[in-house]
């Protein structure tokens, strides 16, 4: 299939206030709302476009950990399918060079990691080796990636519509909330569908839904999830993912970090342990675009050593939605599984 231009806007309006009614879309987008509505049904069941909802893996809060897997050829499918039935590893990815797979892991903390991630790898057969770092801090997330098909005032307007879903979950000055025991089952939902409202939800835990309205949104403003409109990558006019290990000196990252986020290709930068301190992902338009990115890193940050790029082949799994190898949603979601802040006490 093809995207329209109003296919794009439609998912840009969404990537800036993912949770938006339908009449306010309408407002900004000039488009009618049942229109709006079934055009989204049509990019959700085609697996084009869709939302979800993930817990951040905020370093302040979680582990998030980032692994490269070696594996047996001839059981490279087995493993690849193993790792990503694994609720605690949200993405998997097949990568082209110096290991095979890529993964990306949150657990409730360190301990966790150790004591219950890596014996399930231990226990898969063909998988061979892993390399472990951890993320110290989280600079720019794949949440604040965008289209940039519509307008800066449009643009504008969908953010003064957007709820604080919206917010950016890993700003310096973000606080998370923590959540009684009785929202966590909220969030299955909220990761098949990051609109799913208070009715729907409701009706299938057979609650009330004045009281899951008033717990959705608790979860909504808890800056536990990392909301976001996702959106098939060979449709986003960056079909490539590159990603970067490099080290900035020390002192230097929030500033390194700084200027990545005016480069429109970066889905992702994170401090982290290892061989080297410092990773950007990127969506490129071709792989001639790899050294022209680098050569614009190196310009935009001096003193910034890029060690090694890995083009990655495919995406199994991404934040827990299962993709097919053209990159479209399969439909079938792993819900991440570690636990969040919650309050001592579990009110309704």
């Amino acid at each position: 299939m093809e995207l329209s231009e109003e296919d794009l806007r439609l998912i840009n309006a969404l990537q800036i206030s993912p949770r938006i009614s339908w009449s306010d879309a309408a407002e900004v987008l000039d488009v009618h709302a049942t229109t709006l509505a079934s055009r989204w049904d049509r990019l959700r069941e085609s697996g084009a476009a869709w939302t979800t909802a993930h817990l951040m893996g905020d370093p302040k809060h979680a582990c998030l950990a980032l692994l490269d897997v070696d594996c047996e050829m001839h059981l490279r499918p087995e493993v690849t399918a193993a790792l990503a039935a694994i609720p605690e590893i949200i993405t998997v990815e097949e990568a082209a060079s110096n290991r095979d797979l890529m993964l990306t892991v949150i657990t409730q903390d360190l301990s966790e990691f150790s004591s219950r991630l890596l014996p399930q790898l231990k226990e898969i057969r063909g998988l061979t080796k892993y390399r472990t770092s951890l993320c110290t801090r989280i600079h720019t997330s794949g949440y604040a990636w965008r289209l940039n098909v519509l307008s800066r005032a449009e643009q504008q307007a969908l953010r003064a519509l957007a709820g604080p879903e919206a917010l950016n979950p890993s700003a310096p000055y973000a606080q998370v909330t923590p959540l009684p025991e009785s929202h966590m089952a909220l969030l299955p939902f909220l990761a098949r569908d990051g609109r799913a409202s208070a009715a729907e939800i409701a009706r299938a835990l057979g609650r009330h839904p004045a009281t899951v309205q008033r717990q959705l949104g608790r979860v909504l403003a808890s800056r536990v999830l990392s909301f976001r409109c996702e959106i098939a990558q060979q449709f986003s006019g960056y079909p490539m993912t590159c990603q970067w290990f490099a080290n900035v000196p020390a002192g230097q990252h929030e500033a390194a970090a700084a200027e990545l986020r005016a480069v429109r290709n970066v889905r992702f930068t994170a401090s982290t342990t290892g061989s080297t301190n410092f990773v950007i992902i990127m969506w490129l338009r071709s792989l001639a675009e790899v050294m022209e990115m680098e050569l614009a890193i190196q310009q935009r940050i001096p003193g910034i050593e890029l060690v090694e790029s890995v083009v990655m082949l495919s995406t199994a799994k991404r934040v827990g939605w299962m993709l097919n190898p053209d990159s479209t949603a399969t439909g079938a979601v792993v819900p991440t599984a570690a636990a969040v802040p919650a309050a001592a006490a579990s009110p309704a």
